[in-house]
């Protein structure tokens, strides 16, 4: 009885009103510090990566850093004629005297012309950091909405970075709302087919709800420590409605199991909720440590947004466990004593009509929440291969993953840029009619360069020589470069306009010569001089290469923690290793089936996205995380089980064959909740977010229905006793399947 998640559940089988009352303190608590604390944001100086963000941090130490820039295009009305120059000189004029009002705005250009004479525009530099923009756009937006309608035989349209940032942030809102309605239904129908009891099945989804609640509150501490990039919260919804209704569901099935095989016995609720802490509940804290190690490997890749991302992953799973151990136990006694006197009583009616010799109505009561504790027959039917050609079951699924991971060899990993956004953002086809009238501002180099101010001219001369070079050998390259001093003469700063795509070959081609040929040959070859090349197109080089470099270190690490969990969990060193070969397995089966549909276009229409050729920079590393540690949820039930079984004295085979056939149903009801959880996410409109949810979703399904049902056994059968290596607490016993238990109180 030394065991910590049985003492917790005892106490709160206990005092269960106390437990309940005291979870509800702690989900309050932790919301409401957070809200008075306050999220901390993530700066711009936090998301800086690789040279492009040493150019940056140059920069900005020389007051030349990127402000929030807004442009304000204004072309004729379709239907009103020919492009008035004059009235569109007008509405020029008029945006810059009122933005130049407004206290966000730090200037305001001159029009500029298109090559086409069809349009006109007007930049206008906020004030503030570059990614502080989106919370302060609303009021230029306001301005350009009302020239807009004073000249109604015009198009005035505002884009930038400031008000697409919005537009993304907007639509993810939508979206995620619309997740919720989707996923929160679907969970509960769910449940309700897993226990056939209204309250069985709304206990799991509040208490994942419950624990996102407080996770969020708790994110909000955390990033005062580790900056929210933004996704803090979309990542808590997505792990915290997975795992918190995934470890309730764990225990929730294991009570049930132990209480029909208590209809009749001695055991009360109490020590059913007792028996279901002890091996459901050991369960369930290995694999949330598991997940919770696992994700906390993404601190490694040294970003702010993967930092964010872990702490969110992080904070929602140990709240998720700790509301099974503490608050779960307490629900599960209160409905477990309420189902006992309603027992009692219609015992008691049952006896008294059989003594007055009245016929006994209806059949005898079972305690709500008993139920079969054996496997199904489709359970037996996909067991049946399994036990009788494992050796071919193995190879035939096996194979099978292997080639769903070929694909992989092909990724193509990019960042992904403006250009991939959903057109549902309406500052998206702003965005497309700006570049179609000034291509040059597709993207842009920056080549950034410090010196002792006595160099000032050696500088800028060399930089115009960089400049005339890179017009002449680059076609990349049009339109007027930009040449810009610090006012202590130290920082130099030129812009060039590249005419192609960010992640386009030509742009990289662009960056690779001027970073490695003519950068060198002119300002690099200034003797004390610190040089250094930004722009969006070194931004959205930079970024996927330093995660490429990370991705070794944190898989590493990966495959450290799933082989030592497993090693801690069941003592055995084969398991451990069986454990990083599935994992891997299943991740790169998932990871090709993502390349399979999202490099190509045949999927665009079912799953309605606009193929960008790659995949986002940050769904592999991602993906290897949180599949790790949730592949740990399966593992660590499925072979808890198996364990169980060998320790009450079965055979290798029996363990294996009858611990999968007491697990398949849990397991396929968690799976069916995450795939919802996840495959709801594949709906949404950012293109880096569905290719998440599509990935997790398929690799739940592998991992489920394919490694923890088919490969796993089939392994296990032929290890035979070596599966148990080195331990020796894992051989029969031959003891009666339930000594183990005895200690556990009774009534």
């Amino acid at each position: 009885m030394t065991n910590p998640t049985v003492r917790m559940a005892r106490h709160s089988a206990r005092h269960p009103w106390r437990a309940l009352v005291g979870w509800i303190l702690f989900v309050a608590l932790c919301l409401g510090t957070g809200l008075a604390l306050g999220a901390n944001p993530a700066t711009t100086e936090d998301f800086r990566i690789g040279e492009a963000g040493r150019a940056e941090a140059l920069a900005a130490e020389g007051g030349l850093q990127q402000k929030p820039l807004e442009r304000v295009l204004i072309q004729a009305a379709p239907g009103t004629g020919p492009f008035d120059r004059a009235e569109a000189e007008a509405a020029a004029r008029d945006i810059g005297a009122r933005m130049r009002q407004l206290p966000e705005v730090l200037s305001v250009s001159a029009p500029v012309a298109d090559a086409g004479g069809t349009a006109l525009r007007v930049d206008v530099t906020m004030k503030g950091a570059e990614f502080e923009g989106k919370q302060h756009v609303d009021a230029l937006l306001a301005q350009t909405a009302e020239v807009r309608a004073a000249h109604p035989r015009l198009i005035v349209e505002e884009v930038g970075g400031p008000s697409i940032g919005k537009g993304v942030d907007e639509l993810r809102g939508e979206d995620l709302a619309r997740t919720e309605i989707i996923a929160l239904p679907v969970t509960l129908i769910t449940l309700l087919i897993v226990f056939g009891s209204v309250v069985m099945a709304v206990v799991p989804l509040l208490l994942a709800i419950s624990s996102i609640v407080a996770a969020v509150g708790l994110s909000m501490i955390a990033s005062h420590v580790f900056p929210d990039a933004g996704v803090g919260t979309n990542v808590i919804l997505l792990i915290g409605l997975a795992v918190g209704v995934d470890y309730t569901l764990f225990y929730l099935k294991r009570e049930r199991e132990e209480r029909g095989r208590a209809d009749g016995g001695r055991l009360t609720t109490q020590a059913i909720v007792e028996l279901a802490a002890a091996t459901s509940g050991r369960a369930v804290v290995v694999s949330g440590l598991a997940v919770a190690v696992s994700s906390a490997t993404l601190y490694l890749a040294d970003d702010v947004i993967f930092s964010s991302i872990a702490t969110g992953a992080v904070v929602v799973t140990l709240v998720a466990v700790l509301s099974s151990l503490t608050v779960l136990p307490a629900l599960l006694a209160l409905l477990g004593e309420r189902a006992e006197r309603r027992a009692a009583r219609k015992a008691r009616v049952a006896a008294e009509r059989a003594a007055a010799g009245k016929p006994v109505r209806g059949r005898a009561s079972r305690t709500p929440g008993a139920g079969r504790t054996g496997g199904g027959r489709i359970t037996a039917a996909i067991l049946r291969p399994v036990a009788e050609h494992p050796a071919v079951t193995l190879a035939v699924s096996g194979l099978a993953l292997v080639a769903l991971a070929l694909p992989v060899l092909h990724i193509n990993v990019t960042e992904m840029s403006r250009e991939t956004h959903s057109r549902a953002i309406p500052a998206m086809k702003t965005y497309d009619r700006l570049l179609g009238a000034y291509p040059e501002l597709r993207s842009m180099h920056q080549v950034v360069v410090r010196a002792d101010a006595e160099r000032a001219g050696s500088v800028t001369g060399a930089l115009r020589a960089l400049a005339d070079r890179a017009a002449a050998e680059d076609p990349a390259i049009s339109g007027t470069p930009v040449l810009r001093a610090s006012a202590d003469g130290r920082t130099t700063l030129l812009e060039m306009p590249v005419i192609r795509s960010v992640n386009s070959p030509e742009a990289r081609e662009s960056l690779e010569r001027l970073r490695g040929e003519l950068v060198p040959g002119t300002v690099g070859a200034l003797a004390g001089a610190e040089v250094a090349v930004t722009g969006e197109v070194a931004r959205y080089a930079d970024y996927p290469a330093h995660q490429k470099r990370k991705l070794p270190l944190i898989v590493g690490a990966l495959l450290l923690v799933t082989f030592a969990m497993t090693v801690w969990a069941f003592r055995s060193v084969v398991l451990g290793l069986v454990g990083v070969v599935l994992n891997l397995l299943s991740a790169f089966a998932s990871l090709g089936v993502l390349v399979l549909v999202f490099q190509n276009e045949w999927a665009e229409g079912i799953l309605d996205f606009t193929s960008t050729g790659s995949i986002g920079s940050r769904v592999p590393l991602f993906l290897f995380v949180i599949l790790f540690g949730l592949s740990m949820d399966y593992q660590v039930f499925v072979i808890s089980r198996i364990r169980e079984a060998r320790l009450a004295g079965a055979s290798n085979r029996q363990a294996v064959l009858g611990g999968l056939s007491s697990s398949a149903g849990v397991v396929t009801s968690a799976a069916v909740v995450m795939v919802t959880v996840f495959a709801s996410f594949a709906a949404l409109h950012l293109i880096e977010m569905k290719q998440i949810g599509f990935s997790l979703a398929v690799a739940v399904l592998l991992d489920a229905f394919v490694i923890r049902i088919l490969v796993l056994p089939s392994l296990m059968l032929l290890l035979g006793e070596a599966n148990w290596w080195p331990a020796r607490g894992t051989r029969p016993t031959g003891r009666p399947e339930r000594t183990e238990r005895q200690p556990m109180s009774v009534g």
